[in-house]
């Protein structure tokens, strides 16, 4: 890719999608030894039940359905017993990242919204993106 345009920056987070997300806290702590795990919170705009797990360079989001309409439950109904949803990648500004993206031909998946971290976020339809559903998100006004 050219020096133009936005710069992609740290990975955020990899979404998983878990049919409970309580066994998949067990799992990532008791099999994996994650120490840092959330409380998990209802995002009902997004219609998903939110937890993150912090790891030393990055987070596990897990995510769980609110409801059969919520777009896990369809990844769950091709993926009963869950896996990986997304990739979240931070850019400095969500509104130019979205442009550009569609300029150069990516299909943006709706307008920017508030994400889990309270920050606004994009989607980009996998077929555009080598098959991973790729999710952007405008970096925290806090973050180093």
């Amino acid at each position: 890719m050219s020096g133009a345009g936005h710069e992609l920056g740290r990975l955020n987070h990899v979404g998983v999608a878990t049919p409970s997300i309580d066994r998949s806290i067990a799992l990532y702590r008791d099999l994996l030894g994650a120490t840092k795990i959330g409380e998990p919170f209802d995002l009902p705009p997004q219609k998903v039940r939110v937890c993150f797990v912090d790891l030393p360079n990055s987070q596990i989001e897990l995510l769980e359905p609110l409801g059969e309409d919520s777009p896990v439950a369809k990844f769950l109904e091709k993926n009963p017993a869950g896996g990986q949803h997304h990739v979240c990648f931070e850019v400095p500004d969500i509104h130019a990242a979205a442009a550009e993206m569609t300029a150069k031909g990516a299909k943006v998946l709706g307008e920017p919204r508030i994400g889990a971290h309270g920050t606004l976020v994009i989607f980009l339809h996998p077929k555009g993106t080598g098959g991973v559903l790729v999710e952007l998100m405008e970096r925290p006004k806090d973050a180093h």
